[in-house]
This record gives structure tokens, C-alpha cells and sequence, in this order.
């Protein structure tokens, strides 16, 4: 069905939206359909209700007093709540869902979002629920919206994506089962790389832009991804992580990758870890030649936390880049197929990988330095031990223990995070448009 100025007023005249939810992403929704000249009511915890009135004072939603109030009078009510949660929230509101309205909600993962509304809410509610892939600090504009018309009668897919509209964002038409399966491929392992970069920065007591070892281009974007993954909320990544069982496949494997390339390492073996990692590269960069490459040292060097004047490039194992790309050989895993449905942070994963992998002789460069020198050995070793400690915590599926990990990183770091967020922010600007150029 056509989605035309005509129609989204002709809905804005007689629906209404509903956000049960005001973290960062339900308030990202609220205002932006808001803006756009919907009739929105948003609710947060009951608990915080005058706090959260005197919050939102000055934009355009009304804010209710919790999810009854809401579910009473919307013909699509969004649940932007914890994945842990779903369920419970769900059972909570759902009975006060208006007949015949819409539901869905904003988890990284769908097969229980949606189990939640099958098994809580009438056959008559519609389900048609929605992801965006980035952040709330990214601009909507351009960047992938997975729709999943899970059910729907007479026009309400219409009035759905002319509600979204308005975010200007490329929108992806999927199934619950393919957007978990996309998911889980785009970003476990990755999300597992950066989050054990940190716990392994933690444990080693280390800043790693006040150290001399870690200078260059893909230190700087290795840092600035860590650092912006922490200066999140830890349910953001806990939700795909513990509740898609792809994702735990994925950091398993990853856990295994880096473990048998530090062994590899340990043992000298050069020659099997070569041969190891071309097949991984050719599998997964086959298409890719150097005049094709998205980043270079050049551009990533201007993104750099430290006070001191940049410096050349340091030499570097770089086994957590490496474990990335022999995660996906082995999980037949090719990150390209999937790019339509890529985050921002996941875009600049995949280029710091492919520059690594595909820049002539920096390959070799990794290995002769794992094997023959021993200064980022002790790293390696902290790298690998963080590595199994994440997927641990996810296996056992407990988010307690995710929280405390992750806080006690953010907590490590938090003096640095808001530079961190600001000099990320251009970097993904800046890298986002040589995609863009790339793709055009």
C-alpha cells in the first residue's frame, strides 16, 4: 500500500500513539512522531510519574500515568521496554489494550516480544512490530528500520509506515525470524569483541589512550567503539545477547576463535595461524581489493582520546580483530550479505576489520607481531580471559550478572565517556559518508 502525505494525515486525524516506555529510544519515538503531527501519549514507571511530567514538560506527547492509561485509548501502542522485561510488562498492560488496536515494540530481539503479545493479548490486536538499528544519538535519517507485519487486518500496515514516516529511515521489511537471524550475525560477535576489549582494558588497569603502545588509526577506533558501547545502557546489548539464541552460538564461537588463534600464538605456530586466517579473509572479504577499502589509517588517526600529539602507527597483534573475522569463517557468516541491515557502529566494524585483513602486508604485519614479539602478549592474555567471561555470563542467561560486568566497566571509564561519545559521533559522521559514497 502507498504511503502518501494524504494518508499519513488522513491516519493523524483519527489515531493515536502509544510509547509505554521513556528510556532513550521511547523518547526518540515520542518526540520525532510528535514533531511530525501525531497525537502521542507516552508513559514511564508509575512510580516516577510527576518526575517524569516535569521531564517532558516542554515537548508535544502527553505524558499518562502508566501503561492502563495508554493501552485505553491508542490504536498503536509501542512496548519500549527492557527485552528482560517484555514478558512482564506485556501481562501487566496488555489486558488494557483498546479493541482493535495495534502493539509492538522496540527489543533487539523479537521471537519472545512476540510470544509476549501471542500468549497475553486477544487474537483481534494486531501485531505489527518494529526495530530501529541504531542508537539514539544518530540521526534516523538514512539509517535502516526493520518493519515486521507479524499480523495485520485492512489498512494497518498503511498507517504504520506512514507513522514512521517520518523518521526518514530506510525501511527493511523482515520476518521475526529473519530480524533475530540478521541480528545476531550484524552485531553478537562484534558487540563481544569491544565488550571484552574494555573488561580487558579494566583488568589490566589501563587507559588505553594515555599509553604509548596504543597509537594509529584502528587503536583509535577500537577505543572510540569501546568506549561509545559503554557509554550506553547495558540492557541495550544484554537484550540481544541473552534472548537471541543465534547471538549465543556467535559468542561462543567467538570466545573459541580467540582462544585457539592465542593458543596458536602461545605455541609459535605461524605458519597454522596464516593459514587459518587467509581462509578466514578469502571467505570473507573475497570480493574486496585494497582500492576498495572504506577507511585508512590516515582518516581514522584524527579520532584519537590521547593529549598527546598523534604519533606513527604501532604495531599490533590485534587478536580481538582477528578472532572477529575467524568467528565468521567458522559461523559461515558474510557480514555483506546482511549490510542493508547494518547498524552505524556495525559499519565501522566491518571497515576496521576489512582494513586490517585487505590492506596490503598489515596482515602479515599482525602475525609476525603475535608470533615473534611479546609486547602485547599480557594484553592478548587479558583479551582472551575477557572474551570467555562474556560468554559465560551470556550462556548462563543471567542479566544480573551482565548488569554488574558492564557497569563495572562503564564505572572504569565514565571520565572519559562524554569525550568519547563527541569524538565517536564524528568519526561515524564522517565514516558514514564515505559509505554512503562508496554505495552511490
Amino acid at each position: 500500500m502507498e504511503v502518501t502525505p494524504e494518508a499519513t494525515k488522513a491516519f493523524q486525524a483519527t489515531k493515536t500513539i502509544g510509547i509505554i516506555g521513556l528510556g532513550d529510544m521511547g523518547y526518540l519515538y515520542a518526540r520525532r512522531f510528535s514533531e511530525a503531527g501525531w497525537k502521542v501519549v507516552a508513559c514511564d514507571r508509575e512510580d516516577v510519574f510527576e518526575q517524569t511530567k516535569e521531564t517532558f514538560k516542554n515537548d508535544k506527547f502527553q505524558i499518562m500515568k502508566n501503561g492502563h492509561f495508554v493501552s485505553r485509548i491508542s490504536d498503536y501502542i509501542i512496548y519500549s521496554v527492557e527485552a528482560e522485561n517484555i514478558h512482564k510488562i506485556v501481562s501487566l498492560y496488555g489486558p488494557s489494550t483498546k479493541l482493535g488496536a495495534i502493539v509492538g515494540g522496540q527489543t533487539s530481539c523479537k521471537e519472545p516480544e512476540i510470544n509476549a503479545f501471542e500468549s497475553i493479548l486477544p487474537d483481534d490486536v494486531d501485531i505489527i512490530t518494529l526495530h530501529s538499528l541504531h542508537g539514539p544519538k544518530i540521526s534516523t535519517t538514512g539509517q535502516p528500520l526493520v518493519l515486521i507485519n507479524h499480523r495485520s487486518t485492512g489498512n494497518n500496515f498503511q498507517f504504520i509506515q506512514c507513522l514512521v514516516s517520518c523518521l526518514k529511515s530506510k525501511v527493511v521489511f523482515l520476518s521475526a525470524k529473519e530480524h533475530d537471524k540478521i541480528t545476531a550475525d550484524t552485531q553478537a560477535v562484534t558487540h563481544a569483541a569491544f565488550l571484552s576489549m574494555g573488561l580487558a582494558w579494566r583488568c589490566s588497569d589501563q587507559y588505553p589512550w594515555e599509553t604509548p603502545k596504543w597509537i594509529g588509526g584502528i587503536e583509535n577506533a577500537k577505543i572510540n567503539i569501546s568506549l561509545r558501547i559503554f557509554s550506553n545502557k547495558w540492557h541495550v546489548y544484554a537484550g540481544l545477547a541473552i534472548t537471541n539464541p543465534s547471538a549465543h552460538d556467535q559468542i561462543l564461537q567467538y570466545s573459541k576463535s580467540t582462544t585457539a588463534l592465542f593458543v596458536l600464538i602461545l605455541e609459535g605456530k605461524k605458519k597454522e595461524l596464516r593459514e587459518r586466517l587467509l581462509k578466514a579473509k578469502e571467505f570473507v572479504f573475497r570480493h574486496i581489493s585494497d582500492h576498495d577499502l572504506l577507511l585508512d589509517d590516515d582518516i581514522l588517526q584524527k579520532f584519537s582520546l590521547s593529549k598527546d600529539p598523534p604519533g606513527g602507527r604501532q604495531p599490533n597483534s590485534h587478536l580481538s580483530l582477528l578472532a572477529i573475522v575467524d568467528s565468521w569463517y567458522n559461523l559461515d557468516i558474510v557480514p555483506y550479505d546482511h549490510i542493508i541491515c547494518s547498524t552505524p557502529l556495525f559499519r565501522i566494524f566491518l571497515g576496521v576489520t576489512e582494513y586490517l585483513f585487505c590492506t596490503p602486508g598489515l596482515l602479515d604485519e599482525c602475525i609476525d607481531v603475535a608470533i615473534n614479539q611479546d609486547m602485547f602478549r599480557h594484553e592478548d592474555l587479558e583479551f582472551s580471559i575477557a572474551a570467555r567471561n562474556w560468554s559465560s555470563i551470556v550462556s548462563f542467561g543471567n542479566f544480573e550478572l551482565y548488569k554488574q560486568e558492564f557497569e563495572r566497566n562503564q564505572r572504569f571509564f565514565e571520565h572519559m565517556l562524554p569525550e568519547a561519545n563527541a569524538i565517536g559521533n564524528e568519526m561515524i559522521k564522517v565514516i558514514l559518508e564515505r559509505v554512503s559514497e562508496r554505495e552511490s
